[in-house]
Order: C-alpha cells, then sequence, then structure tokens
C-alpha cells in the first residue's frame, strides 16, 4: 500500500527520552514514498580520506590532460559527474574525525561532539542520543550497510584490537551490515589482519565480532570483476589490502539488495568510507601491479614515488565504485540490464577533508589551486570534491541538469537530513544540516543555509554566502593577546581575514580593513555559533519533566539531567538555567510557559508552550512544532537565525513577533486584535482559523500576518470570525481578511 504526501506526513512524529531517541514511523513507511509520486530513492554513498578538492576531472584534472600536464585518472568519478550534478562548493570538515561526527550526527564543526582528531573520539564522538543516517534510515525500512573506515567505539591495538564504548559502534546506531576498522588510527594501516564485521554471532559485544582479513571468499565469484582487485590474485596478499576487502562487501551488499529492491520494493543505504588515499601512500606497493593504470602514461616515471603511490590508491578506489556502479546496472552480473535499480538510486560522492601537502599536490594540483591543505581552515583543507547523481530526478532536462556544476554550498552536515527527507523518516531534532531533497528532487523550495563553521587548533572560520570570515587564535586585532607566529601560505597568523569566496577562491585578497561592519557581524556570528568546552563536548538532550503551564521554561529544575556514562563523562545544568547547547523538547502532554529570555541551540514543542509578553524564546538553529504540539504566543517573541517550523497535525496560535522565517504546514489560529510579525519570510500551507476575542467587529480589511515576504497560500479560502465569514485575501508582505 503506497501514502499518499498528506496520508505519509502524519507518520513523520519521532520522540527522544533522555537516552536512544526513537522514530515513532508507521510500519506502512516501509513501502512509502518520500517524495511524491516517486518511490524512495536507494542511496549509496561513495566516501574518500584526503581526495582534495582539484584531484578530479572537472575540478582541474581535464584542464591539466588538455594542457600536457601530469594529471590523475579517475574515469568512473568522471562519468559519475558527466551523469550527475558537481558540487563545487562542497565542503568537509578541516581533518577526518570531525568529518565523520558531523556527516553522521548532522551538526557542523561548532557542534559536533568531535571537533578535532581528539584520542578520545573513539570513546565519545557519537553518542547513545545521536541519530545518525544508519539510526534513520533503518528506522525507515531500510536495509543499511557500513564499510570502511568507521573511526569511533575501538581501540588501536594493532594486535588484539577490542570494543571500548558500545555506544558509539555502527551496530548501536542502525547499519546492520558491517566490515570496518574502528579507531581512526588503526584504520591508516591498509594491512590490517583483522577487521569487525557485522553480522555477527549471537552474543558477540556490540553486535561485532573480529574476523581475518582475506580476500579469499571472493575469488571464486565468477560474476565478479577482475579489475582491480584480481589482477594477479595467487599473489594476492595476506591479509589482504583493506579497501579491496571493503569494495567487495559493499559490491556484496549491492548485489544482494539491488535484488531484494527488485522483488520487494525494500530500499536500500550504504556507505563506503574508504581508508585511501589517506597516508601512508607506500602502502599501495604491497599489491601486484599497483601501478597497472599509469604503464602507458610517459609523465608518470617522471613523478616523485609518493605522487606515484598517491596516484595508484585514487585510481584503485576509482575502479572499485565503478564495479559497484555496474552492480547497479546489472545486480546479478548476468549482462541483461532489466534488472538495473540505477535509475532510482541516489549516488553521492565525497571527501573527508581537503587534500594533505606533498608532492600529490604540486605535481598534480590535487587540491585544484585553493589555498592550504588537510589540518587548514582555508579552502584547500575545507573545500571537497562532491558528486551527485540520481537519474530518476536529476537529467538532461531537470532543473538541476545531469552534467552540470552547482555552486550551491553544500556541507557534510547537509546530508543526514537530506537522506531523511527522500527517506520519508523525521529529520532528528536541532541539526545544523540543511535537507537538499527539494533540489535534487525539483519538488519544494530549498531552504538556503545560513553560514557554515569550521576550527582547528583554536582558529575558527565562518562562510556566510560569498564571504568567508577567519579568526585566528591570536588575533592582533581582536580581544586576545597578540602571539608570535610565523607566517604561514603567506598569511599574518595573527591577523583577522574576510575573502570574497565568489571572486577570490583562493584566498588571495584580505577584504577585512575594507568592511570592518561585515568583519564584526561576522564574528559574532561565529561567537554565538561555536560551544568551546574543554572537554569537546557541543549539545546535548533534554526533555521537559515540569508540572503544568505555570512552571517556568527558564528552570534547569524542570528538565532532565545529562550524562553520558559510557565515557565516564556527566554534563551537569549549569548556572540554574538551561544553556545555550541544549537540544531541548517539551514532551507530548507536558505544559510549559516562558515569562523571561530563554535560548537553546534548537526546541522541539510536542506539547504546549505559552510565550507570554515581554518574553523572549531563542532557538539558534530551529524552532520546531511537532507531533500534535502548540505554540501559544501571547504577546511575546520568537526568535531563530534560521527558521520555525510548524509541521502539519500542530498549531501556532496567538499573535507576537516571529523574528525568522515561518514554515507552516500545521494549523494556524490567530486573533483579529493583532496580527502576527514575522521578521522573515512567510511560506504557507496547512489550514488557517481565528479566535473569536468577542471584540471582533466588521471591518473592511483586517490583517493577520505581516512579514518579508508572504508565499504560498493557506488551504481554505475562507475563516468564520465573529459569527461572520471572512475571504483570506494575499498581499506581498501581509495576509489579510475581508467579509465576504
Amino acid at each position: 500500500m503506497l501514502l499518499s504526501c498528506k496520508e505519509r506526513s502524519k507518520a513523520e512524529g519521532y520522540c527522544f527520552p533522555i537516552m536512544k531517541p526513537a522514530f515513532c514511523l508507521c510500519l506502512i513507511l516501509y513501502f512509502a514514498s518520500s517524495v511524491c509520486g516517486a518511490p524512495r530513492p536507494n542511496i549509496l554513498y561513495f566516501y574518500v580520506d584526503d581526495l582534495g578538492w582539484g584531484s578530479i576531472g572537472p575540478n582541474g584534472q581535464y584542464e591539466r590532460k588538455d594542457q600536457g600536464l601530469p594529471y590523475v585518472l579517475t574515469p568512473n568519478l568522471d562519468r559519475l559527474a558527466k551523469a550527475g550534478v558537481n558540487f563545487r562548493r562542497g565542503y568537509g570538515c578541516t581533518v577526518c574525525s570531525p568529518a565523520r561526527s558531523s556527516q553522521q550526527t548532522g551538526f557542523h564543526q561548532g557542534y559536533t561532539f568531535a571537533d578535532r582528531n581528539d584520542p578520545d573520539n573513539a570513546k565519545k564522538a557519537i553518542r547513545a542520543d545521536d541519530i545518525t543516517m544508519g539510526d534513520a534510515l533503518a528506522k525507515a525500512g531500510y536495509a543499511t550497510g557500513y564499510w570502511g573506515k568507521w573511526g569511533y567505539g575501538g581501540s588501536k591495538d594493532m594486535r588484539s584490537p577490542t570494543i571500548d564504548n558500545v555506544q558509539t559502534l555502527p551496530t548501536s546506531h542502525g547499519y546492520q551490515f558491517v566490515v570496518a576498522e574502528l579507531h581512526h588510527v588503526r584504520a591508516h594501516t591498509f594491512f590490517q589482519p583483522t577487521l569487525w564485521n557485522a553480522p555477527a554471532k549471537e552474543g558477540a559485544v556490540g553486535g561485532l565480532e573480529l574476523k581475518p582479513n582475506s580476500m579469499a571468499k571472493y575469488v571464486n565469484h565468477e560474476a565478479y570483476p577482475n579489475y582491480p582487485a584480481f589482477q594477479d590474485h595467487q599473489k594476492y596478499p595476506n591479509p589482504a589490502y583493506c579497501d579491496d576487502v571493503y569494495a567487495f562487501a559493499c559490491l556484496d551488499f549491492v548485489r544482494n539488495q539491488a535484488m531484494e529492491y527488485k522483488r520487494s520494493g525494500k530500499p536500500f543505504f550504504g556507505l563506503f568510507a574508504a581508508q585511501i588515499p589517506h597516508a601512508p601512500f607506500a602502502e599501495v606497493q604491497k599489491l601486484p601491479n599497483w601501478d597497472h593504470d599509469y604503464k602507458d602514461k610517459p609523465y608518470f616515471a617522471k613523478l616523485s614515488p609518493q605522487s606515484k603511490q598517491w596516484c595508484a590508491m585514487v585510481t584503485r578506489i576509482d575502479a572499485h565504485f565503478g564495479n559497484i556502479l555496474q552492480a547497479l546496472e546489472d545486480p546479478n552480473g548476468d549482462g541483461d540490464k532489466s534488472d538495473s535499480v540505477a535509475k532510482n538510486t541516489l549516488v553521492v560522492f565525497q571527501s573527508d577533508n581537503g587534500g594533505p601537502s606533498g608532492n600529490n599536490r604540486e605535481q598534480l594540483d590535487a587540491n585544484g589551486g585553493l589555498l592550504g591543505s588537510k589540518g587548514s581552515i582555508y579552502e584547500g583543507g575545507i573545500r571537497v570534491p562532491t558528486i551527485m547523481r540520481w537519474p530518476h530526478r536529476i537529467t538532461g532536462k531537470s532543473k538541476l541538469k545531469a552534467g552540470s556544476n552547482s555552486d550551491l554550498i553544500l556541507d557534510c552536515s547537509d546530508l543526514l537530513p537530506t537522506f531523511c527527507e527522500l527517506a520519508g523518516a523525521s529529520i532528528p531534532p536541532g541539526v545544523s544540516g540543511v535537507s537538499l531533497a527539494p533540489t535534487l528532487s525539483g519538488e519544494g523550495k530549498q531552504r538556503i543555509r545560513g553560514f557554515l563553521i569550521h576550527e582547528t587548533n583554536g582558529h575558527a572560520s565562518i562562510i556566510q554566502g560569498r564571504y568567508k570570515f577567519i579568526r585566528p587564535k591570536h588575533a592582533s586585532n581582536g580581544p586576545n593577546k597578540i602571539k608570535n607566529t610565523r607566517k604561514k601560505h603567506g598569511k599574518d597568523p595573527n591577523k583577522w581575514q574576510l575573502y570574497d569566496l565568489q571572486t577570490d577562491a583562493a584566498e588571495v585578497n584580505n577584504l577585512a580593513t575594507e568592511q570592518p561592519q561585515l568583519v564584526r557581524e561576522l564574528n559574532q556570528l561565529l561567537t554565538a555559533e561555536r560551544v568551546d568546552e574543554p572537554a569537546g563536548f557541543a549539545n546535548t538532550y533534554h526533555d521537559w519533566i515540569g508540572n503544568g503551564g505555570q512552571e517556568g521554561l527558564h528552570e534547569a529544575s524542570n528538565w532532565t539531567e545529562y550524562q553520558y556514562e559510557n565515557a565516564g563523562l556527566t554534563y551537569m545544568k549549569e548556572g540554574g538555567e538551561p544553556q545555550s547547547h541544549w537540544i531541548a523538547r517539551i514532551k507530548k502532554g507536558g505544559s510549559a510557559l516562558s515569562t523571561k529570555e530563554e535560548e537553546f541551540l534548537s526546541l522541539e514543542v510536542c506539547g504546549m508552550l505559552t510565550v507570554e509578553r515581554a518574553s523572549k524564546v531563542i532557538a539558534r538553529n530551529e524552532l520546531r512544532i511537532c507531533n500534535g504540539g502548540e505554540l501559544k504566543i501571547l504577546g511575546g517573541l520568537i526568535e531563530s537565525p534560521r527558521w520555525v517550523d510548524n509541521k502539519k497535525d500542530s498549531t501556532l496560535s496567538g499573535f507576537g513577533t516571529i523574528k525568522s522565517s515561518l514554515y507552516n504546514q500545521g494549523k494556524m489560529i490567530l486573533t483579529s486584535d493583532q496580527p502576527l510579525v514575522v521578521d522573515g519570510s512567510v511560506h504557507l500551507s496547512g489550514k488557517l482559523a481565528m479566535e473569536d476575542s468577542g471584540n471582533a467587529k466588521e471591518k473592511r480589511k483586517v490583517p493577520i500576518i505581516k512579514g518579508k515576504d508572504i508565499v504560498g497560500e493557506f488551504q481554505n479560502k475562507e475563516v468564520n470570525l465573529g459569527g461572520k465569514t471572512y475571504s483570506i485575501k494575499y498581499a506581498r508582505k501581509e495576509v489579510y481578511l475581508v467579509p465576504k
């Protein structure tokens, strides 16, 4: 049975207790469409380690080839870009650990739990409360798989690794099929003798078991391609090259799940997180015929050993991607493509951070002329190659055209909400990422990302539109003392910097002294959007436990405590009041009252919240009314730098001011006495009702909403007020009533 868009929306609610969040999705979502009129897509996510922005054809390697310069071979990624979209402003993080945490949890680097490559990340980077891609899509009825570098939950012992924290494992976060390395340091030895596997035998700790690393199980698969893993399989090393094992495990999954999708309609999600082309590059030389693809390239012999090894790594993983993409076209490998699932499979390719410094960058321009490299907050450290292909939606005639480049700013934190929306699952509360589903599907209005945060070793940057502001750790024109530090990349590391990325992607011309007001504004926003904690934590989850509507929202005692027990960490309430890094939720049946100013990272209203006159509620990432909740504004102020969302089957009522964009899909109950003032765009659907205050008088025009601009309309055309019928009318900045 297929759900209509209207029916499906009723199943989007979820709740999270103080322990593991649970999605309250109906089982019927199993076969539901997420994008109206189309089945939910399969999702295949290719993720590589340390591949610079300029390392693929459309970002500079085509030009190098045309100019007779040395270039890296990525034929399958290049074909992927020609059939999809190359997002030229795709971003990861400065280094791998925060990138993976941001990717999985949907929080930007200023909020994600792992803000750096910290030795303790293995124990705490992804918490029980966090909703990952695996959590969301498994709950939505997807078969889920993960292969490669996970980075969290295991020890780095090379001989006898152990599980250090069950709560951070991929199997604890929705991933059903796993072949992975858990510790990010151990993942940089590409021939480690054992890998963690799931499904595992009954009773295995964390649902994972340690198995020998070998390619032997794949040698006799006649249907599997001979290239690149089996050029000379009799000499193939044992233990095997880890990325080859990951690739063939992914290939197994794709073949099996594609055939299941054709049989039953059950979609699949797979994330292949390659460990390469990360250093040590020389590891690739342990493989037979490791430089096979470059033997006919005269320039190859002139490259440095590092560049040769890096080229071989990149091209080998590209070949694996090609094998897996071919499996989408012909799942059973019989040459008959009638069983193809490629059309309705979204394929995403991305790197975690920019490429490293070294000969590969200098001889092959791996970072595409961008300043900086891995570990830097300059574009060369954070801008990453990003490609998406979805033949069902991205075609030569679609709004987002196949074979095109896009300058839409896209962050790794955007992928979780994007996958959730496409899968028909609720987007987790408070995440920084912005769903790109409207852009990819061509349906609905794309919400615009306000800003991006990156940080490394005390340095921080914020990107807003075309501009990027960088605040050094020791700023000579900031509040901190000057620390003498040598120049890097020709830049004074103590100076505030401002760049116009639209005209100066290489970050050559510092505009900070020319635009001091913009610098001040971006610095203030950067300060507000980072949680600078010694323990490295960002957000914490809290549920309302107050008794009735007379209990103040500002009293910390009315909220649950937060404790992350497995990492030996407890984050207690501070200052007797909620904190700005809280992800707060008023549960269904709960009732809270706001009488003063309170600030949260996000606030989800599933019960009742009343905001009285002279009070102010700030929710930095979002304020969401959902699951039948009601937000009642009695002259108070609601503020969010992003948006206020009134979801279907929920209610926004009263009068006052919303300093944000407003998206209404539910019910609005307004008053004729005073309009609702919105300091942002107003996006309307859902239904309108009017509250009869007893003072209703027949007027020729009754203003009920004032906004920056009005988009869309309510579903109903008229309302009843004071026993009379009024028609709903729309102007560019106003919604008003006229008597019928």
